[in-house]
This record gives structure tokens, sequence and C-alpha cells, in this order.
């Protein structure tokens, strides 16, 4: 499996202009290595000046984005269409990842999925990745697709372990990639947590990355645009939870999704 930093940069709803770009920025400068952004965030022009500006090679960062039913659509052609916008947006030749957002809209994994086969075949991606799916729909992709899945994102947090997709990925050897993995900063108002960070003399962002870090194949991408938060996150990386700290996480009685959308798979 090709390897994903533990920790990258979300950029959903960072919409300013100069928070968006700074803190881009800030995060590769300060030793992250993938950062996130789609078509629907509306940023990829400012995720792109913001990677533009950091003091890091492009060869060293992961940037993924994502085509959008309601952007350019997900037919064959509008794929195809929409990375090409995405790339000109970010500034960028090529793209490291490319994920379908959601299975909505014009969906069709049997003209979608060739299209991310195609694109692979030009050079212009280099990793396929499938968002907001169920294990039934990522089997039905995999089945439409030629390429190996290389990643699944998904929201995911102490208050949404999402056992079913993290044994999916595991069993097919795909990265998990976790959005809102600090549940929308309602990770700072669970006991379980926050003792756990008491513990350790942490913040409850950190043992909630920490965590997630604890499970094989799941990495995480929380959103953060001040250079505090930032550093914060990163941080986390330096955590280690033990065995009786995964498992006073692992217990939490609560399921809760802060993410909706009409169609999705779990509805």
């Amino acid at each position: 499996m090709s390897q994903l930093p533990a920790i990258g940069l979300g950029t959903w709803q960072n919409t300013d202009p100069d928070d968006c770009r700074e803190s881009v920025r800030t995060a590769l400068d300060a030793g992250y290595r993938h950062v996130d952004t789609a078509q629907y965030y509306g940023n990829e022009a400012l995720v792109g000046e913001g990677i533009e500006a950091a003091d890091v090679a492009r060869e060293d960062i992961i940037v993924a984005t994502k085509v959008h039913a309601e952007k350019f659509g997900l037919a064959h052609d509008e794929v195809i269409e929409g990375l090409n916008a995405s790339l000109d947006r970010l500034g960028l030749d090529s793209l490291d990842v490319l994920y379908v957002h959601w299975p909505v809209g014009n969906y069709d994994p049997a003209e979608t999925m060739p299209a991310f086969d195609e694109l692979r075949e030009r050079g212009l991606i280099d990793h396929v990745g499938l968002s907001n799916f169920s294990v039934e729909l990522l089997d039905e992709a995999r089945e439409h697709l030629d390429s190996p899945l290389f990643a699944h994102q998904v929201e995911m947090h102490p208050l949404l372990p999402q056992e079913d997709l993290v044994e999916h990925a595991q069993t097919n050897d795909y990265n998990l990639v976790a959005y809102s993995p600090l549940a929308r900063g309602n990770v700072f108002d669970i006991p379980e947590v926050e003792s756990v960070a008491t513990k350790h003399d942490v913040s409850p962002a950190q043992v909630s990355l920490a965590w997630l870090r604890s499970k094989d194949n799941v990495h995480a991408i929380p959103k953060a645009s001040s250079a505090s938060h930032i550093r914060d996150n990163l941080a986390s990386l330096e955590l280690e939870l033990d065995d009786e700290d995964i498992e006073r996480i692992d217990a939490i009685d609560r399921t809760e999704r802060y993410v909706e959308r009409d169609g999705a798979p779990w509805l």
C-alpha cells in the first residue's frame, strides 16, 4: 500500500482567501505533507496559492481533490473536464489523488470509474479515491475499476468509529481517510476523550487523532486554520496511547454523524 501521511490538512469550509492560503502554507512549512480539498469547497485556487507559497517541493506533497456530481457531473467526459478545471485552479500539472466526492447524482460506476482509469493512464492523477461510500458501493466501484483503490474518505471520529469500513480497508489494503476527525469540535466534550487527554496532559484533539492513528490503514485530515491548531494537531504524532486508552475510547456507546446530505448511502 502506498504511504499516506498519518495527518493531513483538511480545508472544508476554509474559504476566507487569506486564512486559506496562509493555513496551507503554515501547515506545509510545519511538516504536513498531505493537503485535501474539493471542487465543492470552492477553495482550490486558494489551496494552490498556499502550496506555491510554502517552502516545500511539490513532489514532496500529496495533493487531493474531489469531483462532484453537482459541479461538473460524474459522466465519463464530465470527470475529465472536472479534473482539468481543478488542475487549472490548483495551478498543478497533475494530481496525487482524485476522489469521487459522493456516490450521488449521475454517478454510475460503469461510466465514472473508467474515466478515473483513463486519467491515471494519461498521468494526470496518480491514485484513485472514493468518498462517502458504503461497503457495498465500494465493492461495486472496484468491479468497474482497473486501477487499485488507493483511498476511501469518510467521516470518522470517536463518536463514529466506522468499524465495517475500517475492516474493509484493512482487508483490501487501501487507505481510510478520516474527515471531521474531531467530530466538528465535539471531541472536546466527550468524557472518555477528556479523561485520556488529562492523563497524558494533551488536548482532546490530539487524543482523537492518536486514537485514529492506532487503527491500521487509518489516516486523518483535520481542518485547521490557525497556526496553533495546525501545530497542535501535528503534535498528536508524538502521542502514543496505551491499550487501556484505546479500549476506553473504543467502548464509547454513542453514534453521532455530523455530515449529512440527500442521497447519502447510509440514509
